[in-house]
Order: C-alpha cells, then structure tokens, then sequence
C-alpha cells in the first residue's frame, strides 16, 4: 500500500482545504510530520484512516461523525477527506464526507445532510477515473478486503503508535493478549474455547439431568419399598450413582417378594375363618328368626281373641248396609219427586201473584185459553206499529232538512262576506313576497362581500401587531449581535493569551524523572512559570461557553426577526394600506346592512305560504257557495213529498192505538198480559204433574222396605252407610280376616314349631365373630394387595431405571471426553501444566515470530546488545505462554522488558512495532505496506542511539518504503530534509511541505 495523496476540508484543526503531497515526500523514504502541540498533526494520520474505514482512532469518533468537523470552518463549507492511495496494483481515489448540519435552505433552524462516501479506479489504458461505488458499507468491505487489515490492526501496523508498544512491553500476559488477539484476529480461537465450554456445560447438564431422573426413580422406589430400601448418599453427576441404584433396587425387589409370599398365606388363612363365621352366623339368624315368627304368631291370636265381639259387630252392620241398598233408589226417586213438586209449587205461586184478580180460580186450561185471545189481538197491531216507526223517522228527516238550511243560509253569508274582501288582500300578499325575494338578493350580494372584509380587518389588525413586533426583534436582534461579538473577542483574547502561556500549563503536570509528553526528554532543567494573569483552559472554556450562548440568543433572535418580518409582508399583501379604523366601520356598516336585510329574507317562506293558504281558501269559499245553493233547491222538492206522507200516517195511527199513548204501548200490554197468562198455564199443569209423581214414589218406597225386611222407609234410610263409611267398616272386616289366616299359617309352619322349642338364639354372639373374621380377612387383603402393588411398582420403576442407566452411559462417556478437552482448552486440566489456554497458545506462537522479526532490528538499534526472547513461563498464580524477555549479551542474563530504561524501552518498542507490522502484513496475505508513520518517542534518546535508530528507519527504503516520524524533537529536523510541516493559527492549521522537489 502506497500513498499518494491527501486532500482535507473542515477536517479537525483545518478550517480550509489542506493538500498533502505523499509521493513528493515519499521521494526522500525518510519524512518527519512535525509542528506545535494541538496543531493537527495527529489528525492528518486520522485523515487518512478515516478515508480508508469511515471512522478515526479512539474516542475521537462520536456516533454520527460530526464532531470531525472543524470548528474554523466556514458554514457553507462541508467537510471532507479525499485520499489516493496504490493498493494491491490498483490506484484507488476514496472521498468521504461525514454528516454535516447546515441551516435550511428555505425557512429557519439547520438540518443534517447523512454522510456520504465515493471510490473510483484509475483506468491507466483510458486515462480516466471509473466510479466503483458510493456505499459505505460496500466500500468499508472493499479497503478491508485489499489491505486484509481492520481498522484496528491499520493503526497498528501503519500508524506506528509507540506509546502503546511500550506498555506493550511493559504489561501482563493477559494485557498483551488483548491486543494480540485484535491484531491477529484469534477470535476463532477464543470462540473454540468458548464453545468446548459450553459443551461441557451441555453434556455436564445432561448427565445432571439423566442422575436427577435415576435418583428420583431411585427414591419412588425407596417410598414404594419402605424401610427395605437405604439409598447411598449420592448426588446428581457423582461417579458410581447408577451402580449404587441399581444394587439398591435389585435388594429391594427381593424383599417385597418376600413379603408378597407372607401376605398370600396369611390371606388364605383369614378368608377360611370369615366362610366359617359368615356360615355360622346365618344359622343363628334364621333361627333367632323362626322363634321370633312364632312367638309374634302367638301374640297375634290373642289380640284377635280380644276383638272377636267387635268384629262380629261390624259384621252385622255391614250385613244392614247391604239389605239397605236394595231400598236405596226407591228413596232417592221419592226425595227427588218431592224437591219436584215443591219447585213447580212456589213457581205456581209466584206466576198467579202477577195476575189480576179475575184469573185466581182459574185452571191450566182458562188460563191458556186467555193467553191465546191476547195473542191473537197482538197480532193485529203489528202494521200500525209499523207506520209509527215510518212517522217517527220522516219527522226526524224534515227537523235535519230545516237545519241544513239554516247551516246553508249562514254560509252563504259568510262566502259573500270573505270574498268582498278578496282583492285587497291578495294585493297586500304578493306585495310581502315581492319585498321578501328583493331582501334576499340583496342578502345574497352583501354574504359575498362580508367574508373579504372581514379577512382584511384581521389581517389589518395583525399588520399593525407584527409592525410592533418587528420593531422589537429588530432591536433585540441588534443588542444581542453586539453581545455575541463582544463574547467572541473576549474569548478569542483568553484563548491567545492561554496559547501564548501554554508552556507554563504543560510545565505544571512535569514530575522528575517522568518522561515530558511534548519531547520525551526524563529531565526538565528549566520549566516555565506562570506569570500574573494566567489564562487556564477553564477560564477559556467558560468564556467560550459564554460565546456559544451569546451566539445561540443571536441566532434564535435573528430567526425570530424573519419569522415576524414574513409574518408581516404577509398581512400586508393581505389588508393593503388602508387605515384599519376604516376597515373597521366599513365591515360594521355592511354586518348592519346584512342583518337587516336578512331579516326580510327570512320572512319570504312565510309570505308564500300565507299567499298559497289564502288561494286555496278563496276556491274553497268559492266552491261551497255553489254547492249551498244546489242542496238549496232539492231541499224544497223534498219536504213537500214528506208533509203529505204524514198527514196519511197520523190519520192510520190514531185508529190503532185506542186508549193508549201510542201504538208501541198498546202492544207492550198485550205482549206483558200474553206472558204472564202463558205463564202461569205452564207453571199450573207442572204443579199437577209432579204432585202425582210424588204420590206414586211413596207407594214404591213402601213396597221396597217391606220387602227388604225393614218396617218402616225411615229405617231402611238409617241403615244405609256413605261411600266413606262403607270403606272404612269394609277396610277392618278385611283386615281382620287376612290377619287371621296369616296367623293360623304361621303357626301352622313345621320349622318355626320345631325352632320354637330350641333354646333362645344368641345372634349378638355370632355377629361379633363374624365382623371380627370379616375384619381380619379386609386387612389381610389389604396387606397382600399392597405387597402385589410394592413388587409391581419395584419392578417397573427398576425397568426404568435400568432404561435410564443405559442412556445414562453414553452421555457420561461424552461428557468425560468433552470436560477434558475443554480443561485443556481452557488451561484449567492437571494435564495442561502451564495452565495456556488455546487462544493464548496461538498468540504465544505469533508472539515468537514477532520477537524474532523484532530481533533482527533491535540487535541492529542496540549495537548488537539486545534480543528479544518469547517466554512460555508462569508469572505468580497467572497463565503462562505470553511472557516477553530481553536478553542482555554483555551480561548474558534474560530479564524482563519492563526493567529496560527509558531510552531502552523506546527502541525496544520501535522494533517491536516494526516486527508486528511485517507479521501482520504476512498473515494478511503478503500485502507490500509502501508507507509507515511512526508516533514520538525519539526525545529519550541520545545522539549515538538516534542515529542507530535512523538508520534502521532509513533501511526500510531498501524495500521501497517511506517512513514518517512525526515527533517534536528539534535535531530531527536538522536530520531528516523532507518535512511535512502543521503550522497552527487563529483561523484554523495549515500545512507547508519542505525539502522536497
């Protein structure tokens, strides 16, 4: 890799475009990069590494990249980095901008334009640049992938950072296995490490597991088994757990066996016992229950000796019943003739006390005979009743025509009356909508003009604001420019004053002995003093905070100055010059004008309607006066036709009704006197019929009670029971019966005679040993079910067992295997005596090749006194395999580089770095580094030593290399012509290249 050319923009320090000729310094090999402290000379070395990655070294990167950008810059100035470089024999050009807030184009406040990125290819054979790509990932893969380095192992390799080698030098194995481990990428390594382990904790966790279910196995047996099973104590992932188990469970098996064979026998016997006590008891019981039957039959036929009379009793009374109901219907027929006659009797009664006087004696027959004569004289009535009703509603008729006339005549009148003043009325109509259509226009014209004058008031009205504002922020805008610029000189005072001092700050931090951060040097003969007035870097940061507040007030100030001055041309543009006060009254004016005429308007439905009803009601009026005066006419025609019908039917009614009031009247007395004779004919002939049905049930009564055997009707009654009665009496002669044949049958039964003379039963004796036998026999059952049940458990939780003892071998087997492999990995096994893990063995061997290079100039930088060894030795407890040893020819002793002094440990560092970047550059794949940066350090050396070391730089050149040394020591510009200069100012570094063509 070769550079080319550096191209900087608003880059850190570099307010401006700054241009870094790299072939022209390349020209020399030897170049020094040299200039004050915070001038930017690291910065040019982070230029290069941020055109190449998209990132600078350390924390100088923030997450989005704008703090790349310089502070001197101008605003519309973006910030960039183009870089030329010759890669792997191709000419590459790379360009990245980082992201950059600028102020918007339009409107007020910044926005973040993103990043952007560019790679192009020289095409030698056309002579011109081919763009490639324009992604930043796409271009980050492509640099890695031709340099074969990271970022992280870049600045290691071409930006030589001594300070860095030199705690190398000085640190522990594990310090040095971090940066190994970066440069030579061993994560693979590591990773392996890491996935034994993991592993080991899987195949650790199996086997874990697999212990767990065999020792939980193990205890359900030991609760199934009891006392017969001791478990050894064991836990999960001890050797010899499956064996324990297994001996454990075949104990327990063997015992439960055992047991099952007790219970068996035990179990046979106590079932015997229980047969022999159930039998015996079912004996006693049957025959404590024959002498108990035939004790209780005895009982029984003394009580029925007892009720013998009373039965006999009842058996005559039921005997009377029975002869009684023979009489029985012969009764009922006479109780129902004689409630026959006494109805038709009071009915008869009843009927003559509604006639008069003259028919009291009289029979059924007179009484129908006078009822058939009134009948007969009803029937002529029948036309004039007729006729009455034809009078009645021809009268009714003749009362409604006359009041038709009346309603005819007052609305005629009222016709005439409305109609007279039709005309004026509708003229006053018309002329209301007239006036309201003529509103509503005008309504509609002023609703067009109201919302244009009321947008100019407002925008009038907000004119003469914003001209109020405006004033304002133009003042507040001018007191605090003047307040920013006033902050800006302060601060750029105390920032020249502290540059000026700033050797006195740097001799502050000074400490004998302790080498000097700007040359190196361990001694500091004449450090200088703080004189009166001091600037320190808090007094130049408050001012500058003060600055960038002042300049923050600025700007929001400035920005609300063009809110309201656009807020201010836009109300203008809007309400034009006129005065708002006329504004005002015109819009006042023309809201009078439009409320009054859209009160009007709003009267023009009311209006129409008013003239629609009284249109309707002119015809209607109109209408009924025609018709008025037609029913008028067929009126008259129609009460002459109706006088002459009643003179004819007054006449034919006077002869019908006689004495009466009218002939309707004459008609109700005869109907009324046809009813009651009817009547009283009907009741008179029932009155006779049921007298003889009466007479004839007493003769059949008496006959029936003779016969019966009773002497008198009256005791045949008494005899007779009720449907209740009967079944009650009949109900204790069955019972009585039943009882007695069940008594003669149980004392009848041959068993029961013969038990009753057997001594008494003693059934409490028998049932006691028959529940003790019963009792036995369960828990004998019990104890033999439990012993099958304990030796089916054993068995199937030891077939399980061994299921689990044979899945559990191979699992072991591979954890033994993966745990020892993973301990040697990890350097934690006996067998791995220097404890190394394998990451560390690997950086151990890459840490030999880079003593080795080293070495070869190291020897040449200390006269041939110095060599670098790799040591594989323990330190203290820690590991081993990283340990780094100087070997000292003039004494032939090895000792450690942290006891190198300062000087020592300078040169030592700069060879190492040099070994590591020819390793490196190895295990990238042999990419040619053309161009190397080396960082400080060379103040600790003395001028015999300098010269060493220049020479074994300017060696580099034999294998077409240059080399930079960017350093603050003074002799090195007097050694080194070709000089790449950082000159700091006020405005921003620039750079000046000397010694070159």
């Amino acid at each position: 890799m070769r550079l080319h050319r550096l191209d900087i923009t608003a880059f850190g320090p570099f307010g401006g475009e700054q241009s870094v000729d790299f072939d022209a310094l390349s020209g020399a090999g030897l170049f020094l990069l040299h200039g004050p402290t915070g001038a930017g000379k690291t910065s040019v070395l982070d230029a290069v590494c941020y055109a190449l990655y998209g990132s600078v070294p350390g924390a100088r990167q923030n997450a989005q990249g704008l703090t790349l950008r310089s502070d001197h810059a101008d605003a519309a100035t973006r910030t960039g980095v183009r870089l030329e470089l010759t890669v792997a024999g191709r000419r590459l050009e790379i360009t990245r901008q980082p992201p950059w807030e600028r102020s918007k184009k339009r409107g007020a406040g910044t926005t973040v334009e993103k990043a952007q990125s560019g790679l192009r290819e020289y095409d030698a054979a056309a002579g011109t640049w081919q763009a490639m790509s324009r992604s930043h990932q796409e271009i980050g893969e492509e640099i890695t992938q031709l340099l074969g380095m990271n970022r992280e192992q870049f600045c290691q390799v071409v930006l030589l950072p001594q300070g860095d080698f030199a705690r190398f030098l000085r640190a522990d194995a594990e310090a040095r296995g971090r940066l190994l481990g970066r440069l030579f990428d061993t994560h693979r390594f590591a990773e392996a490490e890491k996935r034994l382990a993991e592993r080991r904790r899987s195949a650790e966790a199996r086997v874990r597991d697999a212990d767990a279910a065999l020792l939980a196995d193990a205890h359900r047996m030991q609760q199934a088994a009891g006392d017969a099973m001791e478990l050894p104590e064991l836990q999960p992932g001890d050797p010899g757990l499956a064996e324990a188990v297994t001996s454990a469970a075949a104990v327990a098996r063997s015992t439960a066996r055992e047991q099952l064979t007790v219970a068996h026998c035990g179990l046979a016997a106590a079932e015997t016992a229980h047969a022999d006590a159930a039998r015996t008891l079912a004996e006693t019981g049957e025959l404590h229950r024959l002498q108990r039957r035939f004790a209780d039959a005895r009982e029984r036929a003394a009580l029925l000796e007892e009720r013998a009379a009373e039965h006999e009793a009842d058996r005559l009374r039921m005997e009377r019943a029975r002869k009684a109901e023979t009489v029985a219907p012969a009764l009922e027929l006479r109780d129902a003739a004689d409630a026959d006659h006494r109805r038709a009797a009071v009915a008869e009664s009843r009927a003559r006390a509604l006639l008069p006087a003259s028919y009291a004696d009289s029979g059924p027959a007179g009484l129908a005979t006078a009822a058939r004569r009134a009948a007969e004289e009803l029937g002529t009535l029948e036309s004039a009743r007729r006729a009455e009703q034809r009078l009645s509603a021809l009268l009714t008729e003749r009362a409604g025509l006359d009041r038709q006339e009346r309603a005819d005549d007052d609305v005629q009148q009222e016709a005439a009356d409305w109609l007279a003043a039709w005309e004026p009325t509708r003229t006053a109509l018309q002329a209301r909508v007239d006036d309201a259509q003529d509103a509503t226009a005008r309504a509609e014209q002023l609703a067009v003009l109201r919302d244009p004058a009321r947008r100019r008031l407002a925008a009038a009205r907000q004119r003469d604001e914003f001209a109020h504002d405006t004033d304002a922020a133009r003042q507040q805008a001018l007191r605090s420019g003047e307040s920013a610029a006033l902050a800006r000189t302060h601060w750029l005072d105390l920032k020249e004053q502290r540059l000026t001092g700033i050797a006195a700050e740097l001799a502050a931090g000074l400490t004998a002995g302790e080498p000097c951060a700007v040359c190196g040097a361990t001694e500091h003969p004449a450090p200088a003093r703080r004189d009166a007035g001091h600037v320190d870097r808090a007094a130049e940061e408050a001012a500058l905070a003060a600055f960038q507040r002042a300049d923050e007030r600025h700007t929001e100030d400035e920005r609300r100055l063009g809110v309201v001055r656009e807020a201010l041309a836009a109300a203008t543009a809007e309400a034009g010059d006129a005065p708002t006060d006329r504004l005002a009254v015109e819009v006042t004016q023309l809201e009078e004008e439009f409320a009054e005429v859209r009160g009007r308007a709003s009267a023009l439905h009311a209006a129409r309607e008013d003239l629609r009803r009284a249109e309707q009601e002119h015809e209607r009026r109109t209408a009924s006066r025609q018709e008025t005066a037609v029913r008028a006419a067929s009126r008259t025609a129609r009460r002459d036709a109706l006088d002459r019908e009643r003179a004819l039917l007054e006449t034919e009614l006077a002869q019908a009704r006689g004495d009466a009031g009218s002939v309707a009247a004459r008609a109700a007395q005869l109907e009324r006197r046809t009813a009651l004779l009817t009547d009283a004919a009907d009741t008179a002939r029932a009155a006779e019929d049921t007298a003889q049905r009466l007479k004839d049930a007493d003769a059949r009564l008496s006959d029936a009670a003779f016969r019966a055997g009773f002497e008198t009707p009256q005791a045949a009654a008494d005899a007779l029971l009720d449907d209740t009665a009967h079944r009650r009496l009949q109900h204790r002669l069955d019972a009585w019966q039943s009882e007695q044949a069940a008594v003669r049958a149980a004392l009848a039964e041959a068993d029961a005679a013969r038990a009753a003379g057997q001594p008494p039963a003693d059934l409490d004796t028998a049932r006691a040993a028959a529940e003790a036998a019963a009792r036995r026999a369960r828990d004998a059952a019990s104890a033999h079910d439990a012993a099958a049940r304990r030796c089916a458990e054993l068995d199937l939780l030891s077939a399980r067992s061994a299921v689990g003892v044979r899945q559990l071998a191979p699992l072991r087997e591979d954890y033994d295997r993966v745990a020892r492999l993973a301990g040697l990995a990890a350097g934690t096994s006996s067998d791995n005596e220097r404890r190394m893990r394998l990451e560390s063995y690997v950086l151990a061997a890459r840490l030999e090749q880079v003593a080795a290079a080293a070495t070869v100039r190291l020897r040449r930088m200390s006269s041939g006194r110095y060599t670098l060894v790799h040591s594989d030795d323990r330190t203290g407890r820690g590991r081993s395999g990283l340990g780094l040893h100087v070997v000292d020819a003039w004494t032939g002793s090895e000792r450690d580089t942290a006891t190198l002094s300062g000087g020592e440990t300078f040169f030592a560092s700069l060879a190492l770095a040099l070994g590591l970047a020819d390793v490196v550059t190895d295990e990238a794949g042999g990419v040619r580094l053309d161009t190397l940066f080396i960082d400080e350090g060379f103040g600790s050396l003395d001028e015999q030593t300098l010269d060493e070391v220049l020479d074994v730089l300017d060696s580099l050149r034999e294998r077409d290399r240059s080399v930079g040394i960017v350093s603050h020591v003074a002799d090195l510009r007097r050694r080194v012509h070709a000089q790449l200069e950082v000159v700091k100012g006020r405005s921003g570094s620039t750079v000046r290249q000397r010694g070159v063509g």
